[in-house]
Order: C-alpha cells, then sequence, then structure tokens
C-alpha cells in the first residue's frame, strides 16, 4: 500500500537528500549543523509518514513518489 498525499517538511526533505547522497545520519548532521538525534528524529517521521521501516525503503518510496529528485546513488564525494 503506497501512502497518499504524503508531505515531508522542508528538513525532512534536505535530511532525506543527503541520506540518498550517501551520507550517513552524523555526515547529514554535521551538513545540517544540528545533532545526529535531530537527524533520527527526522528520519523516524520519514520512515512513519512514509510507511516503511529503513533507509532504502525510505529512499524508494519517497523517489516513487515525487518527494525528492532521482539521483545515481554516486556518494558525496562527487562534484561538491
Amino acid at each position: 500500500m503506497t501512502p497518499r498525499g504524503v508531505r515531508l517538511t522542508p528538513t525532512e526533505v534536505k535530511v532525506l537528500s543527503l541520506i540518498a547522497k550517501g551520507y550517513s545520519s552524523k555526515e547529514a548532521a554535521d551538513q545540517l549543523v544540528v545533532s545526529k538525534r535531530t537527524v533520527d528524529f527526522h528520519l523516524a517521521n520519514i520512515y512513519d509518514k512514509l510507511q516503511v521501516n529503513n533507509r532504502v525503503q525510505a529512499l524508494r518510496m519517497a523517489t516513487r513518489l515525487g518527494l525528492i529528485p532521482f539521483e545515481p546513488p554516486f556518494g558525496h564525494g562527487f562534484g561538491e
């Protein structure tokens, strides 16, 4: 069952976008200048909204729903 009408906050989109680029929770936290616990809190909210259990499922569902753009997973070492 696909969740319909799901809306992520701008911060949740930022967190998920960093995770999609291969960042760990700690690395994403450093980029956003927040604690790892805050990033994990946002991820838990994202999982709940998307009705998934992990990062991979969240990225797939968010991409499928058009909540984040699809980008090939080249990692965060390229082009930044």
